[in-house]
């Protein structure tokens, strides 16, 4: 399969605008304005599932967390399945960089790990899986949501180096680069967990 000619390059940024818009929707504001709270002032103030969890219950952490789940797959599988594999790679990227930067909430939105995991379960099922893995084997020791997802995020930013670096074509070449620029992105939002860390280390 080629890469984007110029005639398709105007066809897919408008799917990348159209997938940053439904990225941008935020299931933890919405939910969270419908109990009567604005989840931006209350808890951690991060728009996102765990943080909605922690103030409402885990049945609506939960829930928000599904959303923004599909708020990556669905949109990417739509355009896997119509416009192909490289159209797919841009609209999930726009989709997760939505939810992170919502033009709805000023450009501050949540961390993007579900609605990176949605994406990635429609171009890369396997590393979908074997991320969630990695987070729930490591969740119990590191005690905290947002540690785990970082594990789980380096776990795939390394997936992504050998995938690249063993691909045998382009597009699996491709699919390799975006995970680990997807992992890059969530992990910058996981700055703050991982200065924890290096602190720990060399303190």
């Amino acid at each position: 399969m080629s890469l984007l000619v110029p005639g398709q390059i105007l066809l897919a940024l408008v799917v990348a605008t159209i997938c940053f818009a439904i990225g941008g929707l935020n299931p933890a504001t919405i939910v969270g304005r419908s109990r009567g709270i604005d989840i931006a002032h209350v808890g951690s103030g991060n728009p996102g599932a765990t943080n909605l969890g922690r103030v409402l219950g885990k049945k609506w952490g939960i829930v928000v967390g599904v959303l923004d789940v599909l708020k990556g797959l669905v949109p990417t599988f739509i355009v896997l399945r119509t416009l192909g594999i490289w159209v797919a790679l841009l609209g999930g990227f726009a989709c997760v960089l939505g939810h992170i930067y919502s033009p709805y909430l000023g450009g501050r939105g949540g961390k993007g790990v579900a609605t990176s995991l949605g994406a990635m379960a429609v171009v890369i099922p396997w590393a979908a899986v074997a991320g969630l893995a990695v987070f729930l084997v490591t969740l119990p020791f590191v005690k905290r949501l947002g540690d785990a997802s970082v594990m789980a995020t380096l776990f795939l930013a390394l997936a992504g180096v050998v995938v690249a670096a063993r691909a045998d074509s382009t597009v699996d070449r491709g699919v390799g680069v975006w995970l680990v620029l997807l992992s890059l992105v969530v992990l910058a939002r996981h700055r703050r967990n991982i200065a924890v860390w290096l602190g720990r280390l060399t303190g």
